[in-house]
């Protein structure tokens, strides 16, 4: 049966730099950087793949209407992309300029590294053979530079824009912004959007969008919202859907979900209709911050707004019930989605995978990954860190090992999570051999443990008495440059104090309380040591330090010094101090309860 809120979710889907770069610039395609141009132009390829452009090459212009349908599909594969340049070159005469700068720019979009490199070599083979640019084919190569970090040649390539006898216009400046962007001068960016204004040409959509997908991927929020001002204040150009789904994005991911539903209100307003985009984004930052009543509202809203939930919604859905425990609503959502034809992906199956392998259904996650392998979905790194974790927090580390020599076999290299959630597991079942051998082995494979990694070493050390070996390590990791964090002062600490090195463990606890970085769990292993050797002076004047340091003891910092003083027989103090504890709101844990008890009957 599907629970209450997740019947809803069902039901509601089953329904800048100077401008003097500008002027005085000589040739500039003569002193680009020479990495630029090691590309081989006049290589020699293969035409046995492109046996179409075989039958057409003797014909011109049936050729160059081949090299325009291509160049509308998009490229693949470089070579074919140089074939074709390499052919038109040979055509005489030549083919217009038009041609060639449609075969640079889908050059250019290709995926998902675009060889900027070579566009500029080509563009600067095309102009020493005699072959003069024009407006556009300076900007492609100027585009070029931008997306390589060459910002001072991309600039200078305006000044000779110039030369040529074109004039500037907006979508040159937005080449040159988003190269400022790309290169994260995102102050430079700025200044010469000033500049355009005021040198009196009109940003676009195109413009303001590059800008600010800039500044909110720097997190400057501020900026965004102040330039969505100055851009409603222009007139020319208003916001659009994109630009208030980037910035309610962005104010989303950094949890500012009043602000992103203050812009969402506005846009509705102002009569621009959210789109699915803009309803996923709301709802990701709402189920990011628990808020899964609000989530589900919103996709009411959404559903009401004859805006279909796509393969994006179903899977924030299915990880937030997965989150709560929910993993049969998820399951339910999860064959909802695949009856509307929506193909899952691999963040749906993972999402599900956890959900099961957190409440420990790992049969049921064993079922699933063989449904997405036969369904086509390949399991990564995610998937099989997913269910390596999961055996391991199930204490079944036969079949977390199995999994994870598997890995290897089907082309997954295992990463610090595989490695360090199975050192931890083995160091819980006294398998410490093993784990300092998955510890040696991650280090030869060129993995560097972190400090999660050797801090699950040092607790399996400590707590199997082996304080030398635990000592020892904690010296290697920061030899090797891994600071340790509280948790790993804290585990020290209390296994120095397990072993009666006292004096070794009050030294650390200072060091760690002068750097400021104590808990108060750091406190409670420190009381717990000064209870074992009978210190309860020192005990009670940590009790009050914690105070003092703005650390207040919890339940079982008071437990802790009762039993010392039960110990100790001091039976008034400790009735003292349970007293306090009570005031406080804290009870007694079970062992308390039965030392008092133990008085009662045998005072």
């Amino acid at each position: 049966m599907l629970g209450t809120k997740a019947s809803v979710v069902v039901d509601i889907v089953a329904r800048k730099p100077s401008f003097a770069f500008f002027h005085g610039c000589g040739n500039l395609l003569h002193h680009s950087p020479p990495f630029l141009f090691n590309f081989n132009v006049n290589s020699q390829f293969q035409f046995s793949n492109y046996a179409r452009m075989d039958i057409i090459v003797d014909d011109p212009q049936l050729f160059l209407k081949y090299v325009r349908q291509e160049c509308k599909l998009g490229f693949s594969q470089i070579n074919h992309a140089l074939n074709l340049f390499q052919k038109m070159q040979s055509l005489h005469p030549l083919p217009s300029v038009i041609d060639f700068n449609q075969l640079l720019t889908a050059m250019c979009k290709m995926k998902p590294n675009p060889p900027f490199a070579t566009v500029i070599s080509l563009s600067r083979k095309l102009e020493l053979s005699g072959f003069r640019p024009d407006g556009y084919s300076v900007a492609i190569s100027a585009n070029c530079y931008s997306r390589l970090g060459c910002m001072g040649f991309a600039f200078s390539l305006v000044g000779r824009r110039l030369k040529l006898g074109y004039e500037l216009d907006i979508v040159v400046f937005t080449t040159l912004l988003n190269g400022l962007i790309h290169a994260d001068n995102l102050r430079g960016a700025v200044k010469l959007l000033d500049k355009i204004v005021k040198l009196g040409f009109q940003p676009d959509l195109v413009t303001f969008g590059a800008m600010f997908k800039g500044l909110c991927r720097n997190g400057d929020n501020v900026g965004a919202l102040d330039l969505l001002r100055k851009m409603e204040s222009h007139g020319q150009c208003q916001p659009d859907n994109v630009i208030y789904c980037t910035l309610i994005d962005s104010l989303c991911k950094d949890k500012l979900l009043l602000e992103a539903l203050s812009l969402f209100k506005e846009m509705k307003i102002k009569g621009i209709l959210p789109n699915v985009v803009t309803y996923n984004t709301l709802i990701r930052g709402m189920c990011t911050l628990g808020q899964w009543k609000d989530a589900r509202e919103m996709l009411i809203e959404m559903v009401d707004n004859k805006i279909a939930p796509n393969i994006f919604t179903y899977n924030t859905f299915i990880d937030m019930y997965c989150k709560e425990g929910m993993v049969g609503d998820a399951r339910a959502l999860f064959e909802t989605m695949t009856k509307r034809g929506h193909i899952p992906n691999i963040i749906t199956y993972n999402s599900l995978l956890d959900g099961y392998c957190l409440r420990g259904e790992l049969d049921d996650a064993e079922k699933l990954m063989k449904l997405m392998v036969k369904d086509g979905c390949q399991p990564d790194i995610v998937t099989f860190s997913i269910l390596v974790n999961g055996y391991c927090k199930h204490k079944r580390l036969d079949e977390a090992l199995s999994l994870f020599r598997e890995m290897p076999l089907k082309g997954i290299t295992p990463n610090i999570f595989s490695y360090t959630n199975l050192i931890d597991a083995l160091c819980k079942d006294n398998q410490l051999e093993y784990a300092c051998k998955l510890l040696k082995e991650m280090q030869f494979h060129g993995i560097t443990p972190d400090v999660v990694t050797y801090s699950s070493l040092i607790d399996g050390f400590c707590h199997h008495s082996l304080i030398e070996e635990a000592t020892l390590l904690f010296k290697d990791m920061k030899s090797k440059g891994v600071l340790p964090n509280i948790f790993t002062y804290t585990i020290l600490i209390d296994g120095l104090c397990e072993a009666g090195r006292l004096k070794e463990a009050m030294d650390i606890f200072s060091f760690v309380v002068d750097k400021g970085k104590q808990s108060v769990r750091t406190y409670n292993v420190m009381m717990k040591g000064f209870c074992k050797k009978g210190l309860l002076t020192e005990a009670l004047e940590l009790l009050k330090k914690m105070d003092n340091d703005g650390h207040p003891p919890d339940d079982c910092t008071y437990n802790t010094i009762i039993k010392g003083f039960l110990y100790g027989d001091d039976v008034s103090k400790s009735l003292e101090l349970l007293n306090i504890m009570t005031s406080k709101g804290f009870a007694g844990d079970a062992k308390t309860c039965s030392l008092f008890v133990d008085l009662l009957i045998d005072p």
